[in-house]
C-alpha cells in the first residue's frame, strides 16, 4: 500500500526543488495518472543519455486540454510517484501548484527567469511530440528550452511527421551528442532511441477500472 503525504509532506513537495547556478536539471512534466514503468523509463533514460545532475518529475495539478473532474487528487499522485520512482537524482514535485502555471509555456517562462544560470532541458515521451504542436504556445517552449524526446512503443514513424518535428527539424542534434544538449541555446531538441517501455496510463486505469468492477460483482 502506497503511504499517504501528511500535510506538511504535501506543502513540501509544492516547493521548487533545491538547485544551483551551473546545474543541468531535467524538467518532465504530465498528470502521472498514474504513474507506471514506461515515466520511470523516461526520466532514467534522460538522466543517463543527457548526463543530468538532476531530474525534477513535476506532477501537474491538471491538464488544461483534458477533463480533470475524475482526475485523482495531486497529494494522491505525488505520494504513487514517489513510491514508483527512488533515485537520488529525481526530484518528485508539485511545485506548478505553487508557481500557478495552467500551461508548459507558462512554467518554462517562470524557471527560466528564475535560474538564468540553470541549464534546464524540457523532457517528453515521443507519443508527446505527435501533438507537441497542439500545446499552448509550444513555439516559446522550443524558443527557450531545450527539448529532449525519448522513444515510446509505436510512436518512432509518427513522431518524424509530425508538425513540430518538420518544424524543428534544422534545429535537431545527432542523438550522439545528446550529452551537449544542455548548454545548447534553444531551438535545439534531439530524439534518442533506447529501449522501450510498453507501459500506458490509459491502459492501467482502464486495468483498474475493470479490476474494480469485477470485485464489485458478487460470486455466483
Amino acid at each position: 500500500m502506497v503511504k499517504r503525504l501528511t500535510s506538511s509532506a504535501f506543502q513540501q513537495a509544492l516547493k521548487i526543488p533545491h538547485v544551483e547556478n551551473g546545474m543541468s536539471v531535467g524538467l518532465f512534466g504530465g498528470s502521472f495518472n498514474p504513474p507506471h514503468d514506461g515515466h520511470c523509463h523516461v526520466a532514467q533514460t534522460a538522466l543517463k543519455r543527457l548526463q543530468l545532475d538532476r531530474l525534477w518529475w513535476i506532477v501537474s495539478p491538471g491538464n488544461p486540454h483534458k477533463n480533470n473532474q475524475v482526475l485523482p487528487e495531486l497529494k494522491e499522485r505525488i505520494a504513487l510517484s514517489r513510491a514508483l520512482m527512488r533515485h537520488p537524482k529525481v526530484m518528485i514535485t508539485g511545485l506548478e501548484a505553487r508557481l500557478n502555471t495552467r500551461f508548459s509555456a507558462d512554467l518554462v517562462f517562470k524557471l527560466t527567469k528564475r535560474f538564468p544560470c540553470v541549464n534546464f532541458v524540457w523532457i517528453m515521451g515521443a507519443d508527446n511530440l505527435t501533438s507537441f504542436h497542439k500545446w499552448d504556445r509550444w513555439q516559446e517552449i522550443a524558443e527557450n528550452m531545450p527539448i529532449c524526446v525519448i522513444d515510446r512503443p509505436g510512436d518512432t514513424l509518427s513522431t518524424r511527421s509530425s508538425l513540430s518535428a518538420k518544424k524543428l527539424m534544422r534545429y535537431r542534434l545527432d542523438e550522439a551528442d545528446a550529452a551537449i544538449l544542455k548548454y545548447k541555446t534553444a531551438p535545439a531538441w534531439t530524439f534518442i532511441h533506447a529501449p522501450r517501455s510498453f507501459s500506458s496510463s490509459t491502459a492501467l486505469r482502464v486495468t483498474h477500472a475493470e479490476n474494480s468492477s469485477d470485485l464489485s460483482v458478487p460470486n455466483k
